[in-house]
């Protein structure tokens, strides 16, 4: 898999952090708290998006990374409800870059996929900021790997590639491994993947009553409303406390031990709820234990219908 590098060509870190709760749970003093414990655990690329805590979340996100700007990777995604249009995505960006108070951005996704407009236009538009040193990378998120690779042939024509995806991928969520992970394998593209705690399901926090997103928000109740979503966190719940360790600590390295390697984006909205998923950065998975979680939830069926070769 591709390795991503800061502009001076040291290697990114595997493992991302979200900003996606910076101005919202997360004020600004609990966001630079955060991003302080991200960088002292050795965390690199910093993830934001022009609709989170609009827009307060870039901003928070490039007060906290200026001073050191050279040594961090920021990534932002593309204002997804103006659609796939050039105009949309050059006003989107520039709002962006104010927000951040960045010339240049690591980064840069397209939200979702949006066919509003031919692709040539989208990416075209991506391209150009490229090519004038605005972004380094073009990302797409929430894409189909059919999507993803329609795009990417867009991208070839106009001399560019998609370098990063960003695909929803934990213990209960589990349809990146169909196509999405082989794909990024096969093709050198990096996935860095979201939600590696499932909205903090895997973190055992909702068995004890506690609140969270799955009880605040009525699309990760639907997200993850199956019951044996829930059993399969009570058991990762039980190996964790065999283990003497913490469910979001396994979930974490478990998602980061997958053969084509994603790079979980980890978040939190506090500097002590952060910290167990930041263990699972250094845990060290063996097959057997990597087997054994695995074996917790079903493994999806191949992207073929002939069974009988797979």
């Amino acid at each position: 898999m591709k390795q991503l590098t800061l502009s001076d060509g040291t290697p990114v870190t595997p493992f991302a952090f979200g900003t996606m709760q910076f101005g919202g749970t997360a004020d600004a003093a609990a966001s630079q708290a955060l991003y302080d414990a991200c960088r002292a655990a050795g965390i690199t690329h910093f993830d934001s998006a022009y609709a989170y805590t609009e827009g307060r979340s870039e901003t928070l996100l490039g007060d906290c990374a200026r001073a050191e700007r050279d040594k961090v990777y920021i990534a932002t995604k593309v204002n997804y409800a103006g659609g796939g249009s050039a105009a949309n995505i050059r006003a989107s960006f520039d709002e962006s870059r104010k927000r951040l108070g960045l010339d240049t951005v690591d980064l840069l996704y397209m939200h979702r996929w949006t066919d509003d407009v031919p692709l040539d236009e989208t990416f075209g538009a991506l391209a150009e900021l490229q090519q004038q040193g605005l972004i380094r990378h073009i990302g797409v998120s929430n894409y189909a790997a059919w999507q993803v690779m329609k795009a990417q042939a867009v991208a070839a024509k106009l001399g560019t590639r998609i370098d990063v995806i960003q695909p929803m991928y934990n213990l209960v969520k589990r349809q990146a491994e169909v196509e999405l992970l082989p794909m990024c394998a096969a093709e050198g593209i990096v996935a860095a993947t979201y939600s590696p705690l499932g909205g903090g399901l895997l973190t055992g926090k909702y068995a004890d009553g506690a609140d969270g997103r799955l009880k605040d928000s009525a699309m990760y109740a639907a997200r993850y409303a199956p019951a044996a979503m829930h059993d399969a966190a009570a058991e990762l719940s039980a190996i964790a406390a065999e283990l003497g360790t913490h469910p979001a600590t396994l979930a974490v390295a478990w998602v980061a031990r997958h053969p084509a390697g994603p790079n979980p984006i980890l978040s939190a909205r506090s500097v002590e709820q952060l910290q167990p998923s930041l263990a699972g950065m250094t845990l060290a998975m063996d097959d057997g234990l990597y087997a054994r979680l695995s074996a917790l939830t079903p493994t999806p069926p191949p992207a073929t219908d002939r069974l009988e070769e797979a």
